[in-house]
Protein backbone atom coordinates (compact mmCIF):
# COMPACT_ATOMS: atom_id res chain seq x y z
CA UNK A 1 0.00 0.00 0.00
CA UNK A 2 1.39 3.39 -1.00
CA UNK A 3 2.13 6.02 1.60
CA UNK A 4 0.23 9.29 1.67
CA UNK A 5 3.40 11.20 0.85
CA UNK A 6 4.21 9.14 -2.28
CA UNK A 7 4.26 11.30 -5.41
CA UNK A 8 2.41 8.94 -7.73
CA UNK A 9 2.18 9.67 -11.50
CA UNK A 10 -1.57 10.30 -11.18
CA UNK A 11 -1.00 12.77 -8.35
CA UNK A 12 1.73 14.60 -10.29
CA UNK A 13 -0.55 14.89 -13.33
CA UNK A 14 -3.43 16.11 -11.17
CA UNK A 15 -1.23 18.69 -9.47
CA UNK A 16 -0.15 20.12 -12.83
CA UNK A 17 -3.76 20.34 -13.96
CA UNK A 18 -4.90 22.03 -10.73
CA UNK A 19 -1.94 24.40 -10.92
CA UNK A 20 -2.94 25.41 -14.48
CA UNK A 21 -6.57 26.00 -13.47
CA UNK A 22 -5.74 27.75 -10.20
CA UNK A 23 -3.49 30.36 -11.77
CA UNK A 24 -6.31 31.25 -14.15
CA UNK A 25 -8.92 31.38 -11.43
CA UNK A 26 -7.15 34.44 -9.98
CA UNK A 27 -6.16 37.52 -11.96
CA UNK A 28 -2.90 37.79 -10.01
CA UNK A 29 -1.07 35.13 -8.00
CA UNK A 30 1.88 36.75 -6.25
CA UNK A 31 4.43 34.84 -4.16
CA UNK A 32 6.61 36.81 -1.72
CA UNK A 33 9.47 35.47 0.39
CA UNK A 34 10.38 32.53 -1.87
CA UNK A 35 13.89 32.65 -0.42
CA UNK A 36 12.43 31.59 2.94
CA UNK A 37 11.16 28.23 1.63
CA UNK A 38 13.57 25.51 2.88
CA UNK A 39 15.32 23.55 0.15
CA UNK A 40 14.17 20.31 1.75
CA UNK A 41 12.00 18.94 4.57
CA UNK A 42 11.04 18.25 7.24
CA UNK A 43 8.96 21.42 7.10
CA UNK A 44 5.53 22.48 8.35
CA UNK A 45 3.83 25.28 6.41
CA UNK A 46 1.55 27.24 8.75
CA UNK A 47 -0.74 29.71 6.92
CA UNK A 48 -3.52 31.87 8.30
CA UNK A 49 -6.92 30.45 7.35
CA UNK A 50 -9.44 32.56 5.42
CA UNK A 51 -10.56 30.63 2.39
CA UNK A 52 -11.15 26.88 2.90
CA UNK A 53 -9.52 24.68 0.23
CA UNK A 54 -8.03 27.67 -1.60
CA UNK A 55 -5.65 28.34 1.31
CA UNK A 56 -4.17 24.86 0.99
CA UNK A 57 -3.89 25.20 -2.79
CA UNK A 58 -2.13 28.55 -2.47
CA UNK A 59 0.54 26.92 -0.30
CA UNK A 60 0.73 23.73 -2.40
CA UNK A 61 1.16 25.56 -5.68
CA UNK A 62 3.73 28.00 -4.26
CA UNK A 63 6.14 25.33 -3.00
CA UNK A 64 8.61 23.25 -5.05
CA UNK A 65 7.09 20.30 -6.88
CA UNK A 66 9.62 17.96 -5.29
CA UNK A 67 7.80 18.47 -2.00
CA UNK A 68 5.08 16.01 -1.10
CA UNK A 69 2.76 18.45 0.67
CA UNK A 70 0.34 16.67 3.01
CA UNK A 71 -2.39 18.76 4.66
CA UNK A 72 -4.51 18.26 7.75
CA UNK A 73 -8.16 19.31 7.60
CA UNK A 74 -11.21 19.05 9.82
CA UNK A 75 -12.70 15.57 9.95
CA UNK A 76 -16.33 16.37 9.06
CA UNK A 77 -15.47 16.66 5.36
CA UNK A 78 -14.35 13.00 5.42
CA UNK A 79 -17.78 11.55 6.37
CA UNK A 80 -18.66 10.47 2.85
CA UNK A 81 -16.61 7.41 1.79
CA UNK A 82 -16.03 8.73 -1.72
CA UNK A 83 -14.98 12.12 -0.35
CA UNK A 84 -12.63 10.40 2.12
CA UNK A 85 -10.90 8.51 -0.70
CA UNK A 86 -10.67 11.63 -2.84
CA UNK A 87 -9.21 13.64 0.05
CA UNK A 88 -6.70 10.86 0.73
CA UNK A 89 -5.62 11.01 -2.92
CA UNK A 90 -5.22 14.76 -2.50
CA UNK A 91 -2.94 14.09 0.50
CA UNK A 92 -5.29 15.43 3.15
CA UNK A 93 -5.52 13.85 6.61
CA UNK A 94 -8.45 14.26 9.04
CA UNK A 95 -8.17 16.08 12.37
CA UNK A 96 -10.86 15.34 14.95
CA UNK A 97 -12.12 18.00 17.35
CA UNK A 98 -14.20 17.84 20.51
CA UNK A 99 -17.26 18.87 18.51
CA UNK A 100 -16.77 15.70 16.42
CA UNK A 101 -17.36 13.64 19.57
CA UNK A 102 -15.06 12.57 22.39
CA UNK A 103 -15.16 9.01 21.09
CA UNK A 104 -13.43 10.14 17.88
CA UNK A 105 -10.55 12.05 19.48
CA UNK A 106 -8.50 8.86 19.70
CA UNK A 107 -8.47 8.71 15.89
CA UNK A 108 -6.11 11.68 15.92
CA UNK A 109 -3.34 9.31 17.01
CA UNK A 110 -3.32 7.71 13.56
CA UNK A 111 -3.32 11.12 11.88
CA UNK A 112 -0.46 12.34 14.06
CA UNK A 113 1.51 9.14 13.40
CA UNK A 114 1.18 9.64 9.64
CA UNK A 115 2.03 13.32 10.00
CA UNK A 116 5.22 12.48 11.88
CA UNK A 117 6.14 9.93 9.21
CA UNK A 118 5.67 12.59 6.53
CA UNK A 119 8.18 14.79 8.32
CA UNK A 120 10.61 11.95 9.03
CA UNK A 121 10.73 11.29 5.28
CA UNK A 122 11.75 14.93 4.71
CA UNK A 123 8.44 15.96 3.22
CA UNK A 124 6.15 18.88 4.03
CA UNK A 125 3.02 19.25 6.14
CA UNK A 126 0.45 21.99 5.77
CA UNK A 127 -1.40 22.80 8.99
CA UNK A 128 -3.71 25.76 9.62
CA UNK A 129 -2.57 26.77 13.13
CA UNK A 130 -5.76 28.71 13.85
CA UNK A 131 -7.72 25.46 13.63
CA UNK A 132 -10.70 27.08 11.93
CA UNK A 133 -11.30 29.71 9.30
CA UNK A 134 -12.91 33.13 9.42
CA UNK A 135 -13.75 35.88 6.96
CA UNK A 136 -12.28 38.70 9.03
CA UNK A 137 -8.75 39.80 8.21
CA UNK A 138 -7.30 39.08 11.61
CA UNK A 139 -5.52 36.21 13.29
CA UNK A 140 -7.43 33.93 15.61
CA UNK A 141 -6.00 31.98 18.57
CA UNK A 142 -3.61 29.15 17.68
CA UNK A 143 -4.63 25.56 18.52
CA UNK A 144 -2.09 23.14 19.93
CA UNK A 145 -2.20 20.40 17.27
CA UNK A 146 0.54 21.89 15.10
CA UNK A 147 2.88 22.26 18.07
CA UNK A 148 2.24 18.73 19.32
CA UNK A 149 3.16 17.36 15.90
CA UNK A 150 6.21 19.62 15.62
CA UNK A 151 7.68 18.67 19.00
CA UNK A 152 6.89 14.95 18.79
CA UNK A 153 8.39 14.80 15.28
CA UNK A 154 11.55 16.57 16.41
CA UNK A 155 11.80 14.11 19.31
CA UNK A 156 11.62 11.15 16.94
CA UNK A 157 13.99 12.62 14.37
CA UNK A 158 16.48 13.67 17.05
CA UNK A 159 19.73 15.22 15.87
CA UNK A 160 19.43 13.77 12.36
CA UNK A 161 17.47 16.75 11.05
CA UNK A 162 15.65 19.92 12.07
CA UNK A 163 11.89 20.34 11.90
CA UNK A 164 11.08 23.77 10.54
CA UNK A 165 7.81 25.70 10.82
CA UNK A 166 7.37 28.23 8.02
CA UNK A 167 4.71 30.90 8.75
CA UNK A 168 2.71 31.83 5.66
CA UNK A 169 0.61 34.97 5.31
CA UNK A 170 -2.29 34.80 2.85
CA UNK A 171 -4.17 37.82 1.55
CA UNK A 172 -7.08 37.81 -0.95
CA UNK A 173 -8.57 40.91 -2.53
CA UNK A 174 -11.88 39.04 -2.24
CA UNK A 175 -12.39 35.54 -0.82
CA UNK A 176 -15.63 34.87 -2.68
CA UNK A 177 -15.11 35.74 -6.33
CA UNK A 178 -13.29 34.53 -9.43
CA UNK A 179 -10.75 36.88 -11.05
CA UNK A 180 -9.44 38.47 -7.86
CA UNK A 181 -5.87 38.81 -6.53
CA UNK A 182 -4.07 36.61 -4.02
CA UNK A 183 -0.75 37.17 -2.25
CA UNK A 184 1.16 34.41 -0.45
CA UNK A 185 3.91 35.68 1.84
CA UNK A 186 6.43 33.15 3.21
CA UNK A 187 8.20 34.07 6.43
CA UNK A 188 11.53 32.86 7.78
CA UNK A 189 11.57 29.30 9.17
CA UNK A 190 11.22 28.73 12.90
CA UNK A 191 13.50 25.89 14.05
CA UNK A 192 11.71 23.63 16.51
CA UNK A 193 14.92 22.26 18.01
CA UNK A 194 15.62 25.70 19.50
CA UNK A 195 12.70 25.02 21.84
CA UNK A 196 13.50 21.37 22.58
CA UNK A 197 15.56 21.92 25.78
CA UNK A 198 12.65 23.86 27.26
CA UNK A 199 10.20 21.25 25.97
CA UNK A 200 12.07 18.51 27.85
CA UNK A 201 11.70 20.49 31.08
CA UNK A 202 8.28 22.08 30.63
CA UNK A 203 6.25 21.01 27.54
CA UNK A 204 3.38 23.42 28.20
CA UNK A 205 5.69 26.42 28.48
CA UNK A 206 7.60 25.42 25.34
CA UNK A 207 4.34 25.10 23.39
CA UNK A 208 3.15 28.50 24.59
CA UNK A 209 6.43 30.16 23.61
CA UNK A 210 6.37 28.54 20.15
CA UNK A 211 2.72 29.50 19.78
CA UNK A 212 3.52 33.14 20.62
CA UNK A 213 6.44 33.13 18.19
CA UNK A 214 4.35 31.75 15.32
CA UNK A 215 1.51 34.18 16.04
CA UNK A 216 3.95 37.09 16.04
CA UNK A 217 5.51 35.97 12.76
CA UNK A 218 2.13 35.52 11.08
CA UNK A 219 1.09 38.97 12.26
CA UNK A 220 3.99 40.42 10.27
CA UNK A 221 3.09 38.49 7.11
CA UNK A 222 -0.57 39.35 6.62
CA UNK A 223 -3.16 42.05 7.29
CA UNK A 224 -4.04 41.56 10.96
CA UNK A 225 -6.76 43.96 12.09
CA UNK A 226 -6.37 42.87 15.70
CA UNK A 227 -9.33 44.59 17.32
CA UNK A 228 -12.47 43.26 18.94
CA UNK A 229 -14.54 46.44 18.99
CA UNK A 230 -13.59 48.34 15.83
CA UNK A 231 -13.07 45.71 13.13
CA UNK A 232 -15.50 47.24 10.59
CA UNK A 233 -13.96 50.65 11.17
CA UNK A 234 -10.40 49.37 10.73
CA UNK A 235 -11.26 47.45 7.55
CA UNK A 236 -13.09 50.44 6.06
CA UNK A 237 -10.16 52.73 6.88
CA UNK A 238 -7.52 50.32 5.53
CA UNK A 239 -9.21 50.16 2.14
CA UNK A 240 -10.50 53.73 1.94
CA UNK A 241 -7.06 55.15 2.72
CA UNK A 242 -5.11 52.50 0.81
CA UNK A 243 -3.97 54.65 -2.12
CA UNK A 244 -3.14 57.57 0.17
CA UNK A 245 -1.20 55.22 2.47
CA UNK A 246 0.85 53.94 -0.47
CA UNK A 247 1.73 57.53 -1.32
CA UNK A 248 2.66 58.27 2.31
CA UNK A 249 5.05 55.32 2.28
CA UNK A 250 6.62 56.54 -0.97
CA UNK A 251 5.87 53.33 -2.88
CA UNK A 252 4.61 52.67 -6.39
CA UNK A 253 0.88 52.02 -6.53
CA UNK A 254 0.73 48.29 -7.32
CA UNK A 255 -0.79 45.17 -5.75
CA UNK A 256 2.15 44.43 -3.43
CA UNK A 257 2.48 48.04 -2.30
CA UNK A 258 -1.23 48.23 -1.50
CA UNK A 259 -0.90 45.04 0.53
CA UNK A 260 2.01 46.45 2.56
CA UNK A 261 0.12 49.73 3.01
CA UNK A 262 -2.93 47.88 4.41
CA UNK A 263 -0.62 46.05 6.80
CA UNK A 264 0.93 49.30 8.01
CA UNK A 265 -2.48 50.96 8.30
CA UNK A 266 -3.85 48.05 10.33
CA UNK A 267 -0.89 48.13 12.72
CA UNK A 268 -1.19 51.90 13.05
CA UNK A 269 -4.90 51.66 13.91
CA UNK A 270 -4.33 48.92 16.48
CA UNK A 271 -1.71 51.09 18.17
CA UNK A 272 -3.99 54.12 17.96
CA UNK A 273 -6.76 52.19 19.71
CA UNK A 274 -4.39 51.44 22.56
CA UNK A 275 -3.00 54.96 22.90
CA UNK A 276 -5.85 57.25 21.79
CA UNK A 277 -9.15 55.35 22.12
CA UNK A 278 -11.24 58.51 21.95
CA UNK A 279 -9.75 59.28 18.52
CA UNK A 280 -10.62 55.81 17.26
CA UNK A 281 -14.15 56.28 18.63
CA UNK A 282 -14.54 59.37 16.47
CA UNK A 283 -13.09 57.54 13.46
CA UNK A 284 -15.54 54.69 14.05
CA UNK A 285 -18.48 57.10 13.84
CA UNK A 286 -17.14 58.60 10.63
CA UNK A 287 -16.57 55.16 9.09
CA UNK A 288 -20.08 54.00 10.00
CA UNK A 289 -21.61 57.08 8.37
CA UNK A 290 -19.35 56.77 5.32
CA UNK A 291 -20.07 53.06 4.86
CA UNK A 292 -23.83 53.63 5.12
CA UNK A 293 -23.77 56.48 2.59
CA UNK A 294 -21.46 54.53 0.26
CA UNK A 295 -23.87 51.58 0.24
CA UNK A 296 -26.79 53.87 -0.52
CA UNK A 297 -24.90 55.49 -3.40
CA UNK A 298 -23.68 52.07 -4.72
CA UNK A 299 -20.34 53.63 -5.58
CA UNK A 300 -17.00 51.84 -5.30
CA UNK A 301 -13.87 53.08 -3.56
CA UNK A 302 -12.09 53.20 -6.93
CA UNK A 303 -14.77 55.47 -8.39
CA UNK A 304 -14.67 57.83 -5.41
CA UNK A 305 -10.89 58.02 -5.71
CA UNK A 306 -10.85 58.75 -9.41
CA UNK A 307 -14.10 59.83 -11.09
CA UNK A 308 -14.16 59.71 -14.90
CA UNK A 309 -13.56 62.92 -16.85
CA UNK A 310 -15.26 63.73 -20.16
CA UNK A 311 -12.31 62.63 -22.28
CA UNK A 312 -12.05 59.34 -20.44
CA UNK A 313 -15.80 58.86 -20.85
CA UNK A 314 -15.59 59.18 -24.64
CA UNK A 315 -12.61 56.85 -24.97
CA UNK A 316 -14.13 54.24 -22.66
CA UNK A 317 -17.52 54.38 -24.39
CA UNK A 318 -15.95 53.89 -27.82
CA UNK A 319 -13.72 51.07 -26.59
CA UNK A 320 -16.59 49.15 -25.00
CA UNK A 321 -18.82 49.56 -28.07
CA UNK A 322 -16.14 48.42 -30.51
CA UNK A 323 -15.32 45.32 -28.44
CA UNK A 324 -18.95 44.47 -27.61
CA UNK A 325 -19.22 41.73 -30.31
CA UNK A 326 -16.18 39.97 -28.84
CA UNK A 327 -17.78 40.10 -25.39
CA UNK A 328 -21.03 38.64 -26.72
CA UNK A 329 -19.19 35.74 -28.38
CA UNK A 330 -17.17 35.02 -25.23
CA UNK A 331 -20.24 35.32 -23.02
CA UNK A 332 -22.32 32.91 -25.08
CA UNK A 333 -19.54 30.31 -25.16
CA UNK A 334 -18.89 30.52 -21.42
CA UNK A 335 -22.11 31.52 -19.69
CA UNK A 336 -23.27 28.01 -18.76
CA UNK A 337 -20.04 26.80 -17.10
CA UNK A 338 -19.54 30.25 -15.52
CA UNK A 339 -22.95 30.53 -13.85
CA UNK A 340 -23.69 26.84 -13.21
CA UNK A 341 -21.47 26.42 -10.08
CA UNK A 342 -23.14 29.40 -8.42
CA UNK A 343 -26.60 28.04 -9.20
CA UNK A 344 -25.71 24.60 -7.80
CA UNK A 345 -24.10 26.20 -4.75
CA UNK A 346 -27.32 28.06 -3.97
CA UNK A 347 -29.43 24.96 -4.55
CA UNK A 348 -27.22 23.06 -2.10
CA UNK A 349 -27.64 25.80 0.48
CA UNK A 350 -23.96 26.75 0.74
CA UNK A 351 -24.26 30.07 2.58
CA UNK A 352 -20.90 30.55 4.26
CA UNK A 353 -18.88 32.94 2.10
CA UNK A 354 -15.61 31.30 3.07
CA UNK A 355 -16.59 28.24 1.00
CA UNK A 356 -17.67 30.07 -2.17
CA UNK A 357 -14.31 30.18 -3.96
CA UNK A 358 -13.45 26.57 -3.13
CA UNK A 359 -16.84 25.35 -4.36
CA UNK A 360 -16.71 27.43 -7.54
CA UNK A 361 -13.11 26.46 -8.29
CA UNK A 362 -13.61 22.71 -7.93
CA UNK A 363 -17.01 22.55 -9.66
CA UNK A 364 -16.29 25.28 -12.21
CA UNK A 365 -12.62 25.53 -13.11
CA UNK A 366 -11.75 21.87 -12.52
CA UNK A 367 -14.91 20.11 -13.76
CA UNK A 368 -17.55 22.22 -15.49
CA UNK A 369 -15.46 24.36 -17.84
CA UNK A 370 -13.43 21.47 -19.33
CA UNK A 371 -16.58 19.39 -19.87
CA UNK A 372 -18.46 22.24 -21.54
CA UNK A 373 -15.47 23.15 -23.71
CA UNK A 374 -15.19 19.53 -24.84
CA UNK A 375 -18.92 19.24 -25.59
CA UNK A 376 -19.01 22.52 -27.47
CA UNK A 377 -15.95 21.55 -29.49
CA UNK A 378 -17.54 18.21 -30.45
CA UNK A 379 -20.78 19.93 -31.45
CA UNK A 380 -18.84 22.51 -33.46
CA UNK A 381 -16.89 19.76 -35.23
CA UNK A 382 -20.06 17.81 -36.08
CA UNK A 383 -22.40 20.61 -37.12
CA UNK A 384 -20.12 23.37 -38.40
CA UNK A 385 -19.31 23.30 -42.16
CA UNK A 386 -15.74 24.45 -41.60
CA UNK A 387 -12.40 22.77 -42.41
CA UNK A 388 -11.00 20.36 -39.78
CA UNK A 389 -8.19 22.72 -38.83
CA UNK A 390 -10.70 25.27 -37.55
CA UNK A 391 -11.83 22.87 -34.80
CA UNK A 392 -8.67 23.11 -32.61
CA UNK A 393 -8.73 26.89 -33.10
CA UNK A 394 -12.31 26.95 -31.83
CA UNK A 395 -11.36 24.75 -28.86
CA UNK A 396 -8.70 27.25 -27.72
CA UNK A 397 -10.77 30.31 -28.67
CA UNK A 398 -13.46 29.37 -26.14
CA UNK A 399 -11.09 30.03 -23.25
CA UNK A 400 -9.52 33.13 -24.81
CA UNK A 401 -12.89 34.68 -25.61
CA UNK A 402 -14.18 33.77 -22.16
CA UNK A 403 -11.26 35.54 -20.51
CA UNK A 404 -11.84 38.56 -22.73
CA UNK A 405 -15.55 38.59 -21.91
CA UNK A 406 -14.83 38.50 -18.18
CA UNK A 407 -12.35 41.40 -18.45
CA UNK A 408 -14.82 43.32 -20.61
CA UNK A 409 -17.57 42.81 -18.00
CA UNK A 410 -15.30 44.05 -15.18
CA UNK A 411 -14.31 47.07 -17.23
CA UNK A 412 -17.96 47.79 -18.09
CA UNK A 413 -18.93 47.51 -14.42
CA UNK A 414 -16.33 50.15 -13.50
CA UNK A 415 -17.51 52.30 -16.41
CA UNK A 416 -21.15 52.26 -15.32
CA UNK A 417 -20.17 52.92 -11.72
CA UNK A 418 -18.34 56.04 -12.83
CA UNK A 419 -21.36 57.06 -14.91
CA UNK A 420 -23.48 56.66 -11.79
CA UNK A 421 -21.07 58.96 -9.95
CA UNK A 422 -21.44 61.59 -12.69
CA UNK A 423 -25.24 61.33 -12.52
CA UNK A 424 -25.30 61.56 -8.72
CA UNK A 425 -22.93 64.52 -8.88
CA UNK A 426 -25.66 66.38 -10.75
CA UNK A 427 -28.84 64.93 -9.24
CA UNK A 428 -27.65 64.44 -5.65
CA UNK A 429 -24.63 66.68 -5.30
CA UNK A 430 -25.13 67.01 -1.55
CA UNK A 431 -24.76 63.24 -1.10
CA UNK A 432 -21.57 63.11 -3.21
CA UNK A 433 -20.01 66.09 -1.44
CA UNK A 434 -20.78 64.56 1.94
CA UNK A 435 -19.39 61.20 0.82
CA UNK A 436 -16.14 62.76 -0.38
CA UNK A 437 -15.86 64.83 2.80
CA UNK A 438 -16.21 61.72 4.96
CA UNK A 439 -13.71 59.87 2.78
CA UNK A 440 -11.15 62.68 3.19
CA UNK A 441 -11.74 62.71 6.94
CA UNK A 442 -11.01 58.96 7.13
CA UNK A 443 -7.80 59.40 5.14
CA UNK A 444 -6.72 62.25 7.42
CA UNK A 445 -6.72 59.86 10.40
CA UNK A 446 -3.98 57.70 8.85
CA UNK A 447 -0.46 58.98 9.37
CA UNK A 448 2.22 56.44 8.41
CA UNK A 449 5.09 58.90 7.93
Amino acid sequence: MSKIYDLTPSYRAGRRYVNFAFKRFYSKFIVLGKENIPSEGPVIFAPNHLNALMDALVVLLSTPRKYSDVFIARSDIFKNKFAAKALRFLKILPAFRIRDGYENLGKNDQTFDEAREVLEQKNALGIMPEGNQGEQRKLRPMVKGIFRIAFSSQEQIGDKDEVKIVPVGLDYSDITRFGEEVIVNFGKPIYVNEYMPLFQENPALAMNQLRSRLSEELHGLTVDLATEKYYDCFETTAYTANTAAVAQLGMKNNTVSRFYARQKTGNYLVELEATEPEKVERLDNICAEYKDLKEKSKLTTQTLEKPMNFGGFLVKTLGLLVTLPVFIAGFLLNMFPFFLPGIIRKKMGVKYRGFFSSFDFVLGAIITFPIFYLLQTVLFAVFSPTPWWVVPIFAVAQYILGTWAFCWAKSASKYFNKLRYAWLKVSKSKMINELQTLRNQIISYVNLK
